[in-house]
């Protein structure tokens, strides 16, 4: 039986662009449905006007609610920040969620640091990080409000803490989908997805994060070829 393919946002950010193709390897090697991969650049996003008013920390603090747009207000699509490291099946996250219009994992937490990657102010707010994964039924008739008019005029706080859908209306996934590190203590075995939050280890002073060693082997697969071969 024929599946349409899972649509995968993947934030991209000029200053970290290692990480959106590890976290792109990630989910290469542990996903099992068939699915399709897309970057929201603002390059390639004409429909987008919002002005960087400078505290910003990515350049996708934004687009990323451009998603059920860009979706054709049709079928599921999952968005990822692209500081992350996926480890279990995309194919998992589906089967966990219903018919909300959307599904995060709904942090609770107070920063422990007051400065995040490359100098950017770590702040807080209610909701903070629900916006880094979140599972779209963009076919979800309260998602069709979210236009890119409304992407380019609202608040950050009305965009981020999702006011534009009823609290009913948001379902709940598995803190592991959004492991936050250097923020959660008791880090679990089966973390589904790293989220280096504070800076990932693409970074010089973060070389030494939780969960380095596995990037680094994504890393080096994204530099392989075979070398050898005899035309």
């Amino acid at each position: 039986m024929e599946r349409t393919p899972l649509k995968i946002f993947i934030g991209y950010d000029s200053n970290e662009v290692v990480a959106f193709h590890t976290m792109l390897q990630s989910i290469m090697e542990y996903t099992t449905i068939p699915f399709e991969v897309i970057p929201l650049d603002v390059r390639n996003l004409p429909m987008y006007s919002r002005v960087d008013d400078g505290k910003d920390s990515t350049e996708f603090s934004y687009t990323r609610f451009l998603v059920p747009y860009l979706a054709g207000y049709n079928g599921m699509a999952v968005f990822f920040d692209c500081d992350m490291m996926l480890r279990e099946d995309l194919g998992v996250l589906v089967s966990e969620v219903g018919d909300k219009a959307a599904y995060v994992v709904k942090h609770d937490y107070v920063p422990k640091e007051g400065i995040k990657f490359l100098g950017n102010v770590q702040s807080n707010y209610p909701r903070k990080n629900w916006s880094s994964v979140v599972v779209w039924n963009c076919h979800h008739p309260a998602n069709r409000q979210v236009t890119p008019e409304l992407v380019n005029t609202a608040t950050p706080s009305y965009l981020h803490r999702f006011s534009f859908l009823k609290d009913d209306e948001i379902g709940e996934l598995d803190v592991r989908w959004n492991w936050l590190v250097g923020e959660y203590e008791d880090t679990p075995t089966d973390v589904k997805n790293v989220h280096w939050t504070l800076g990932g280890p693409y970074f010089d002073e973060c070389r030494d994060a939780e969960f380095a060693d596995e990037w680094e082997v994504l890393h080096n697969k994204i530099n392989y070829a075979r070398n050898g071969i005899i035309w």
